[in-house]
């Protein structure tokens, strides 16, 4: 049902998609530094969960309906693109998703929640499920949704995988980024501003 050499070529492109710069392992960095390793971890698992809610969405037609629907169309990419845009002003506000001082530690379950928010309210990557996948798939091999879920488990797990060792490794970011007051604000606007700039991206996407 997975050929090796498709299943390997699926591999490659969705490794490229996940070291993309992004608002979802922008997250997974910012945890990170601000608040270890088991916070990144965490806010990529999160990512990770909100892709295989597309997956799922995609798979169970979800997605097609959204294509279809003007009106569930617009009002899922209105609530999408409002939290990103509210997401990115506040971090640009309180300049405090990457901190080195110590500051208060949020929940893990307040970090899930937003890496998943951040993931299953942004309808870019279940239009790209819908749009992606498929083009793997091969009707011919047996069940199509069987391997919809497989090929779409697989990119949440990369997925999940790639966002935990960047947020892993950028914990040494703080070594970097002490004494480096203005670095540290550049960084948080500039991760302020890509989540502004990916909500109105997504405020401005069209129906297809």
């Amino acid at each position: 049902m997975f050929p090796i050499d498709v299943f390997l070529a699926y591999t490659s492109a969705c490794i490229l998609l996940v070291i993309s710069p992004g608002p979802d392992n922008i997250l997974a960095v910012a945890r990170g530094v601000s608040q270890g390793k088991l916070a990144a971890c965490v806010s990529a698992c999160a990512s990770g969960v909100g892709i295989l809610f597309h997956v799922f969405a995609a798979t169970a037609g979800l997605t097609l309906l959204l294509q279809t629907s003007t009106l569930a169309f617009y009002v899922v990419k209105f609530i999408g693109a409002s939290y990103l845009i509210w997401l990115g002003i506040k971090v640009i506000r309180n300049q405090n998703l990457i901190a080195i001082e110590p500051v208060k530690a949020k929940p893990l379950s307040s970090i899930f929640a937003t890496g998943f928010l951040s993931a299953a309210l942004n309808p870019k990557p279940g239009i790209f499920v819908l749009a992606f996948v498929p083009q793997f798939v091969n009707p011919a091999l047996g069940s199509v949704s069987l391997q919809m879920l497989g090929y779409g488990i697989w990119f949440a797990l990369l997925t999940s995988i790639g966002f935990a060792l960047m947020g892993i490794f950028s914990t040494q970011l703080k070594n970097i980024l002490k004494n480096r007051p203005k670095v540290l604000q550049g960084l948080n606007i500039s991760a302020g501003v890509t989540f502004v700039s990916s909500g109105l991206a997504v405020a401005l996407m069209k129906q297809r």
